[in-house]
C-alpha cells in the first residue's frame, strides 16, 4: 500500500472526507433536526437526503430527484454570506435549485417554511423523461 493509502486503497484523506457528514448528522443543529422531522421518509412525497456531501460541500437537505436544496443559515457575516453566494451560484450551474431559510424562520414559521419546500418541489422538474414518440428514436434504415 502506498503511503497514506488505507486497505482498500483510498486515500486516509477521503476517508475523512466521508465521515464529515456523519459528524454533521451528530452535531445538528436544532433547526436541522427539527425540518429533519418534517422531511425524512418521504413525507412530502419525495426521499431527502440530509448532510449530503456533492463536489467540496456538505448540503444541509437535498432531493436528489428533484435536484432541489435546502440549506438553513444561522447568523452571518458579509464574508458568509459572500461564500453563500458562490456556493449557490455552483450548485445552481450544476442544475440544483437552492432555497435558504433562517433557523429562527424553521422555529417560528415551521408550516410556511415547509409550504415553501412543497413549492419548490412541485416547481422543480426532474430531468426530461425519455423522448417522445418520433423524437431522438434512431430508425432503421430500409
Amino acid at each position: 500500500m502506498g503511503m497514506g493509502e488505507t486497505m482498500h486503497g483510498q486515500s486516509d484523506n477521503w476517508t475523512k472526507v466521508q465521515r464529515i457528514p456523519q459528524k454533521l448528522r451528530n452535531t445538528a443543529t436544532d433547526a436541522e433536526r427539527l425540518l429533519w422531522k418534517h422531511l425524512r421518509g418521504q413525507q412530502l412525497g419525495v426521499k431527502f437526503r440530509r448532510q449530503h456531501p456533492f463536489n467540496n460541500y456538505v448540503l444541509d437537505f437535498v432531493c436528489l430527484e428533484k435536484k432541489l436544496v435546502v440549506e438553513l443559515d444561522g447568523g452571518q457575516h458579509s464574508e458568509a454570506v459572500a461564500k453563500d453566494e458562490a456556493r449557490t451560484r455552483e450548485l445552481s450551474d450544476a442544475g440544483f435549485r437552492v432555497i435558504r431559510f433562517w433557523n429562527n424562520q424553521v422555529f417560528q414559521e415551521t408550516e410556511a417554511v415547509i409550504e415553501t419546500i412543497m413549492l419548490a418541489l412541485a416547481e422543480t422538474h426532474p430531468l426530461p423523461g425519455p423522448p417522445l414518440e418520433g423524437e431522438g428514436v434512431y430508425k432503421a434504415l430500409p
